[in-house]
């Protein structure tokens, strides 16, 4: 089966020439939420993916208009997509002409449609957070609504491929992780994975992002003269990705204290996190362990003679990843860097896709 097609018919739509792919079928893919800052991003490297084709575009922000270009909400995506932008309407995305879905909504509204798509046979890579917690519970604290879907939350993967790629090719739902969760959790993963933590020591992750990693929605605090020229610590002790980062490393919240920052910048984060090693290493040693790790994941670049930057990975997929050890002390600081709407957002979920229909994983992310 592809997308709830049966093969046979997949086989003979290639043999028509209906559906144009050198080796592979072509994927039919609907982007919900398509006028957001994720939206865009998602269009911008699906536009030059060479096994997709864009069928579907909607936004639950349009609700009773008429269909539209896309490029009236982006201009820099004119003419990439004949697709016209609809109104949501979720009983209208079936297997018939789509295949995946991509959610970039708010997390309530992927709460209601992921259950939905997948019941009528479509795969699905939600972009927001509806997925992301295994515990059920833990919805009402931290983002604001009752989770009522169990059986789509018990089967969704996390959707970072360089811990879940195996899972990822099967999955039918994939819940993308957070740009924050993203930068802390590959930083930190190899070292948690080794236990080679101090298991009495805290982990403190310091963390930057640009304003675009607020979304596309109008709010005071992100005005032009809020933001520029300034810096500004929020959500401390209350931020929605820290529950995954713990999650995803399994890690006790009495030791990790992570605090956010808003930069006068439109995209990028940058983390530093403070750690302290069980025993006394070498960073060569150190070194050799994040190589290792990551000798199979083509958008994790570990630097050796230098710290990441945003600079250096605006506008990319990928995420770098360096440290400094202070080996009389044993305290290591990692830093991270990605780019909040590549690897953080729109970047990651085509990458989850790319595994999902075994096209090379790096697919229209280079």
């Amino acid at each position: 089966m592809l997308g709830g097609r049966p093969l046979g018919a997949v086989i003979e739509e290639k043999a028509s020439g209906s559906r144009e792919a050198a080796g592979t079928v072509t994927v039919r893919v609907a982007v919900v939420g398509a006028t957001g800052y994720v939206g865009r991003e998602l269009l911008s490297r699906l536009a030059k993916h060479p096994y997709t084709r864009v069928t579907r575009l909607m936004s639950s922000g349009r609700d009773g208009r008429k269909p539209y270009a896309i490029g009236q909400s982006h201009p820099v995506l004119r003419g990439k997509f004949t697709a016209l932008c609809e109104p949501l309407a979720a009983e209208s995305l079936t297997p018939d002409e789509t295949d995946v879905a991509f959610l970039a909504t708010p997390h309530e509204t992927a709460h209601e449609l992921a259950p939905a798509l997948l019941e009528r046979g479509l795969r699905v890579i939600d972009l927001s957070a509806a997925f992301r917690l295994k515990n059920a519970e833990a919805y009402p604290r931290w983002y604001g609504f009752e989770h009522r879907a169990p059986q789509a939350l018990e089967e969704a993967v996390y959707g970072l491929t360089e811990l879940n790629g195996t899972a990822i090719r099967t999955a039918r739902l994939v819940a993308n992780p957070g740009c924050y969760a993203t930068s802390v959790i590959l930083g930190l993963a190899p070292l948690v994975r080794a236990g080679w933590l101090d298991p009495l020591a805290p982990i403190i992750s310091d963390s930057k992002s640009g304003a675009s990693g607020a979304g596309r929605a109008p709010s005071d605090k992100l005005h032009f003269v809020e933001v520029n020229e300034n810096c500004r610590a929020y959500a401390l002790f209350s931020h929605r990705h820290v529950p995954e980062m713990l999650e995803a490393l399994n890690l006790d919240a009495s030791r990790f204290t992570f605090t956010p920052h808003l930069l006068p910048v439109t995209r990028g984060i940058l983390s530093t996190i403070y750690v302290w090693l069980a025993e006394g290493r070498p960073l060569e040693s150190v070194l050799e362990l994040y190589r290792d790790f990551y000798a199979q994941a083509p958008l994790v670049r570990v630097l050796e003679d230098s710290l990441p930057e945003i600079q250096s990975v605006a506008w990319t997929n990928y995420t770098d990843i360096g440290f400094a050890l202070d080996a009389s002390r044993r305290q290591l600081i990692i830093v991270s860097a990605l780019d909040n709407l590549g690897k953080g957002a729109a970047g990651q979920a085509i990458q989850s896709m790319n595994l999902m229909y075994g096209f090379p994983e790096t697919t229209a992310l280079g």
